[in-house]
C-alpha cells in the first residue's frame, strides 16, 4: 500500500474522519465497553443505514437492474471439504514474523506499512530495536467445531469468502431456475479472516462483509467479459460520487493460482492506495476443483484435511456434476468464471472519506466558523431529508409532524426539534443529509416551507404540497432507489 504525499496531513484527515464516525454514530469499536477488540467494528444508527445503502446500491446494480444475474444467500458454515477443494486449507496463508523485542506480530510481506511496538513513528525494519524471527506461514481461516465434541472430525471453518458458497450451489441454481450461460450468481454476506495485523480503521478487519458475484460464461468469451466487468464495476463507484481522480485500476503481474487475469479497483484513502474490489478471471478452476472435492469426500476419514490428497480429476470432467449443458450447441462443458469481488466495509469507508469536507459558514450570531459536512451521494445518504420545526410551540411541531408523517412513507427522513436551528443544520450536515426542511411562522400563514441544500447551503421556499416532487427531483431518486433492494 503506497502512502500519499503528505503523511502528516493525511493522518490528521483520517483522525478527523474516525472521530466523526464515532461522534455521529456511524462506527464504534467492537466491545468498546470492555476496552475494545482489534479488527472488529460495530456500525451505529447512521453507519448501519449508510452501509445498508451501499449494499442496496450494489444489489440493485448487480441483480435488480440486470436480467442475467440471480441472488443467493449461502451459509457461513460449510462442509470442511469445501475449503480443501478450494485450496484454502493448504494455501490460504500469509507469511508472519514476530518481534522478540516488542512482542508484536507482523506480515512479512508488508513490513513497510507496519508500526513498531516501541517506536510508533517507525516500521519494524528501521526502528533500530527490533529482533525479527524468520517468516512462517499462518493460515488465515478461523477454526470452529460442529456439535459438542471438539475433535478433528467436527472441525470446520468460518468462511473466509462468500464465493465458494456460490460454486457449491451452481448445480442447484441451474436446476431450479431458467438461467442460461452467460449468467451470474451474486450474494452479500459476512466473511472472516484471522488477519495477522488488522489496521487502517475498517479497511482491514477480521470480520467483514463482501459483495461478490460469479459470472459464468462460455470458454473463449471470458476475456471480453472480463474487460466488460472491469468497466462496469469502475463506473459503479463514480456513479455514486467517488472522485475519479482518486480511483485507479491496477493489473496484477503476479497472479493467484486460480486466476488468468486480475485487476484491482483501488481508491486513494488518506492512508494510501487500497483495494476496493478485485475483478478476476478464475477460468474453470473452482468448478473443476469442487468436482474433485466431491470425489474425495467419501474417502475422507474425518482426520486432518491438510494431509488429505484430492482425488484425481475424472478424464471426462467436462461432463461432471458441475458442468453445464448448452441446449443450442448440444454440448456439455465447464463454464469459465469472471468474479467481481467487492468489500462492503471498504466501499463504505471510501464513500465516507471521499464525502468528508470542511468549509466556512456563519453561526447564529453571524460569526464565520468551520463547517464539517459529508457530501454523500443522495442514494447513499442515511437520511434523505430532515424535518425541522423552527419553534417548539405555536403550531410548528404539529405542522412539522404532519409533513414528516407524509414524507416518511416514501423517503427515509428524520424529525429533529432539539437545539437551535443552526446547530440542527450542522448536525444534519455531519451525517450527510442532503436537504433540511424548516417549518416556521410563514408555514402556518401560507403553507410554504424553507428547503435548505446541504452542499450549497442555499435556501428556497416551496409549498408543502410540492415537497414530494421536489425531493424526488433534488435527490435524483426514483421509486426503485427509494426502497431497499434486498
Amino acid at each position: 500500500m503506497t502512502a500519499p504525499a503528505s503523511a502528516d496531513a493525511s493522518s490528521s484527515l483520517m483522525e478527523k474522519i474516525v472521530a466523526l464516525t464515532k461522534r455521529r454514530g456511524f462506527i464504534f469499536q467492537s466491545s468498546e465497553l470492555y476496552g475494545g477488540i482489534n479488527g472488529a467494528w460495530d456500525y451505529g444508527p447512521m453507519g448501519v443505514l449508510l452501509k445498508r445503502n451501499v449494499k442496496d446500491a450494489w444489489w440493485r446494480a448487480m441483480v435488480h437492474d440486470r436480467e442475467d444475474v440471480v441472488g443467493l444467500d449461502s451459509a457461513i458454515l460449510m462442509h470442511p471439504m469445501v475449503w480443501k477443494a478450494s485450496g484454502h486449507v493448504d494455501g490460504f496463508s500469509d507469511p508472519m514474523i514476530d518481534c522478540k523485542t516488542c512482542k508484536k506480530r507482523f506480515r512479512a510481506d508488508d513490513l513497510d506499512g507496519a508500526i513498531c511496538g516501541q517506536k510508533p513513528s517507525k516500521s519494524p525494519q528501521n526502528c533500530g530495536v527490533s529482533d525479527l524471527t524468520e517468516p512462517r506461514n499462518f493460515n488465515l481461516m478461523f477454526e470452529t467445531f460442529l456439535g459438542p465434541v471438539s475433535d478433528s472430525s467436527a472441525k470446520t471453518f468460518l468462511r473466509p469468502e462468500t464465493a465458494q458458497g456460490i460454486f457449491a450451489n451452481f448445480a442447484n441454481v441451474i436446476s431450479t431456475t431458467r438461467v442460461k450461460v452467460p449468467f451470474g450468481i451474486a450474494q452479500v454476506g459476512k466473511s472472516f479472516r484471522n488477519e495477522i495485523n488488522p489496521r487502517n480503521f475498517t479497511f482491514r478487519s477480521r470480520e467483514f462483509e463482501q459483495m461478490e458475484m460469479e459470472f459464468f460464461c462460455v470458454p473463449g468469451t471470458d476475456d471480453d467479459w472480463f474487460k466488460k466487468w472491469v468497466e462496469i464495476r469502475q463506473r459503479w463507484y463514480t456513479d455514486l460520487g467517488l472522485s475519479s481522480g482518486k480511483l485507479r485500476l491496477r493489473e496484477h503481474d503476479k497472479l493467484a493460482h486460480y486466476s488468468k487475469a486480475t485487476t484491482d479497483i483501488e481508491y486513494l484513502f488518506p492512508f494510501g492506495w487500497g483495494e476496493l474490489e478485485g475483478i478476476a478471471n478464475r477460468t474453470d478452476f473452482d468448478l473443476r476443483q469442487h468436482q474433485r472435492g466431491v470425489r474425495t469426500v467419501g474417502k475422507w476419514d474425518g482426520g486432518d484435511l491438510s494431509s488429505v490428497e484430492l482425488a484425481a480429476e475424472d478424464a471426462e470432467y467436462h461432463k461432471g456434476k458441475l458442468s453445464y449443458f448448452d441446449d443450442e450447441k448440444k454440448q456439455r462443458y465447464i463454464p469459465y468464471v469472471i468474479e467481481p469481488a467487492a468489500g462492503a466495509d471498504r466501499a463504505t469507508l471510501a464513500f465516507l472519506c471521499d464525502a468528508y469536507a470542511e468549509d466556512s459558514a456563519p453561526d447564529a450570531s453571524g460569526k464565520v466558523e468551520t463547517r464539517v459536512v459529508l457530501r454523500l451521494h443522495p442514494q447513499l445518504a442515511p437520511i434523505k431529508a430532515a424535518i425541522l420545526p423552527l419553534m417548539r410551540k405555536d403550531g410548528h411541531p404539529e405542522r412539522a409532524r404532519k409533513i414528516y408523517d407524509d414524507l416518511k412513507r416514501r423517503f427515509f427522513v428524520d424529525y429533529d426539534d432539539s437545539a437551535a436551528i443552526g446547530k440542527r443544520y450542522r448536525r444534519q450536515d455531519e451525517i450527510g443529509t442532503p436537504l433540511c426542511i424548516t417549518i416556521d411562522y410563514d408555514t402556518i400563514k401560507d403553507g410554504t416551507v424553507t428547503v435548505r441544500d446541504r452542499d450549497s447551503m442555499q435556501q428556497i421556499r416551496v409549498s408543502e404540497d410540492q415537497l414530494r416532487n421536489l425531493l424526488e427531483e433534488k435527490l435524483g431518486l426514483t421509486e426503485s432507489t427509494m426502497k431497499p433492494a434486498v
